[in-house]
């Protein structure tokens, strides 16, 4: 059994985690650190643990542990490894996004592996360290990667996505209260938001001449959790070959698939899976995906990681069915 640390433990992107593990065959949590709840029982913070666990909060840390979990504010997972110190075994999945990027990838002798198993499945096996990807970075990657992989990309990228309110995590704020998201809908972080790094990152690595726009326009729903996405790029190919092309790019993929009916967010939220369906409009190819945020966009793909680590078959842990009704 793999011994687990988690570092942040009172967040939903912890619950979550926390709740995976504690079902998860090949691990036992060996403590979940917070020092605003040392002491104090999970289930209190995370209400649906009631009856799974009798685990505390703590401000120990066991520096042996055969995995640590970062699921940290951005910017605080540098800090945090800065004065703290591991065994040379520990392997480390951060969920923040101190080391997505190519120029931050390298910490204190660490070197990061961005952690999309469907762009790079090998590297992970081979990774000690790995920063996960972004819950929108891996909605609209996971829509465009068979594009960028075959250089179809060649015209400005169309994105229009709405996440659901835990996306924007425990801390309230003046857009996160009831009263506010409540029938309502809004734009935030039009064409800048932070995860558009990763998604060129992505793009040019599979693409190299990609030198084209990706406008991107962000949205909140009204919603807990999920994220649904639709993409659109001029394609001059039939909807068969676009067809053909994802069918084949995701061949191997454990979560990710490609649907002939059009697709909806309920079909994806409490699992890891990722729905893509593919139309064809006049000259434009329009990509649909979605998501569960806090699953395939953090803890669930977190999971999936430290699986493909250790050896583990990539869906051990992650059979969840879908809260469809």
């Amino acid at each position: 059994m793999l011994e687990v640390g988690i570092i942040g433990g009172a967040g939903y992107t912890a619950g979550e985690l926390i709740r995976l593990l504690l079902n998860h065959p090949k691990t036992t949590i060996n403590f979940v650190y917070s020092t605003s709840n040392a002491g104090n029982k999970i289930h209190k913070v995370h209400q649906d643990l009631i009856g799974s666990t009798e685990i505390s909060f703590t401000s120990n840390i066991n520096s042996e542990v055969d995995v640590l979990f970062l699921c940290l504010g951005h910017g605080n997972s540098t800090a945090f490894l800065k004065n703290n110190h591991f065994s040379a075994s520990t392997k480390i999945i951060d969920l923040s996004n101190d080391f997505r990027l190519l120029r931050d990838h390298n910490f204190n002798g660490k070197e990061f592996v961005y952690g999309l198993p469907e762009l790079q499945r090998d590297k992970i096996k081979n990774a000690k360290y790995i920063a996960n990807p972004g819950c929108f970075a891996t909605a609209l990657q996971l829509a465009i990667l068979p594009l960028a992989a075959n250089g179809l990309l060649n015209d400005d990228l169309h994105i229009n996505a709405v996440t659901g309110a835990t996306g924007a995590g425990t801390s309230l704020s003046s857009t996160t209260h009831f009263t506010w998201r409540d029938n309502n809908f809004s734009h935030y972080k039009a064409f800048n938001h932070q995860h558009l790094g990763e998604i060129h990152q992505t793009v040019n690595q599979l693409q190299s001449n990609f030198n084209t726009e990706i406008n991107f326009m962000p949205n909140r729903g009204n919603f807990s959790r999920g994220i649904f996405a639709t993409t659109y790029i001029k394609f001059e190919g039939s909807i068969e070959k676009a067809k053909e092309i994802y069918h084949n790019y995701y061949k191997n993929a454990a979560f990710t698939f490609v649907s002939d009916n059009d697709i909806h967010m309920k079909q994806v939220v409490n699992t890891n899976k990722c729905l893509l369906h593919l139309a064809k409009h006049g000259n434009k190819l329009l990509i649909t995906s979605t998501i569960d945020n806090l699953l395939k966009g953090a803890s669930g793909q977190a999971i999936q990681n430290m699986n493909l680590m250790f050896g583990f078959d990539e869906m051990v842990g992650l059979n969840l069915k879908a809260t469809y009704f």
